[in-house]
């Protein structure tokens, strides 16, 4: 199942952003689940969040791989949705 992993930094967050970012990227190529991602920006062009898409069995497992996530350690995030997503144009 496909889930869209949808997550809005803390204002001012961009320092905590930046100082976990390498332990993220490493976090999403060691578990093999994330398909597609990419920050979110702001009109300035500066990361504000996070798009992933994890390609996981249930809810449940997209769910554990959002709270390993080393920007969920570093408690980055201001909100976090995971939703059900469908992929209709590759």
């Amino acid at each position: 199942m496909l889930v869209a992993l949808i997550a809005r930094d803390k204002p001012g967050a961009l320092q905590t952003r930046n100082d976990n970012r390498q332990k993220h990227l490493d976090y999403i190529k060691a578990t093999g689940v994330v398909t597609q991602a990419g920050p979110l920006l702001d009109d300035a062009g500066e990361m504000t969040g996070s798009l992933v898409i994890l390609d996981v069995p249930d809810m449940d497992a997209a769910k554990s791989w959002a709270a390993g996530d080393p920007y969920a350690a570093a408690e980055l995030f201001e909100s976090v949705d995971l939703i059900q997503w469908n992929r209709v144009i590759a």
